[in-house]
């Protein structure tokens, strides 16, 4: 693997996932990566917790650096089957974030129009990366980050998602530059796993998936832009 820079988010805010393989592979430099995870009441807790668990295991097999928090508008969230969860940040300006990661759920319908949530989910514009699961999409859409690009969500919203993006596509994951989308609720630990293995190589998101005892990800479908179920 060949030995490459990071450039800066001031240079390239949106530069591509691949070129995040860095020195720290080769013991030389650490890379830290700063997680935003929205939070909603009416979110779907699979979305949340299956990404969530699956990218935070990356530090234990790479040298590479994460920290998240748990962020919303409000100190206590209940999804959707009744779990509570509790926020680290009330209202955090998520441009200071790297990626940010939105949840589905029934709550997204609402969302969509509530001016509060969104005008802060806006603040989102010059993170370098934004992710989504389920209808998390539609809560990407409606800030206007995926205007211009293809997208997915859950198979039972594509005619929800249609008006928000440029070409809702079928597949389980779509990458459009630096907008990464993901299908229905058990997805979530499918796209953990190809943004690790975005963010490193096929040995290390095989590590991460026996930790899981999950089989179920293909390695090898990083390089493209959408991932098939």
């Amino acid at each position: 693997m060949d030995c490459e820079s990071v450039p800066s988010k001031s240079e390239n805010p949106s530069y591509i996932i691949t070129n995040i393989i860095t020195k720290s592979f080769h013991g030389t430099e650490e890379l830290h990566l700063r997680w935003a995870f929205v939070q909603f009441d009416g979110m779907t807790a699979l979305d949340l917790i299956g990404f969530h668990d699956t990218v935070m295991r990356l530090p234990r097999f790479t040298a590479i650096d994460v920290s998240s928090d748990l962020c919303a508008i409000r100190e206590n969230v209940k999804a959707d089957y009744g779990l509570t969860i509790k926020a680290q940040k009330i209202r955090p300006d998520l441009s200071n974030y790297d990626w940010v990661f939105v949840p589905g759920g029934l709550g997204t319908r609402r969302l969509q129009d509530d001016t509060d949530f969104m005008s802060w989910l806006k603040t989102a514009d010059k993170a370098p990366y934004k992710i989504s699961v389920c209808t998390g999409s539609l809560l990407l859409g409606a800030a206007g980050f995926l205007r211009e690009k293809r997208a997915t969500t859950h198979p039972s919203a594509y005619d929800l998602l249609t008006p928000y993006c440029r070409e809702v596509v079928k597949s389980r994951i779509v990458r459009d530059g630096n907008v990464i989308t993901g299908g229905g609720v058990s997805t979530a630990i499918d796209l953990g796993l190809y943004v690790i293995e975005s963010l490193s190589n096929s040995t290390i998101t095989q590590q991460v998936q026996q930790s899981m005892d999950y089989p179920y990800y293909h390695t090898g479908m990083a390089g493209t832009d959408y991932v098939k179920d």
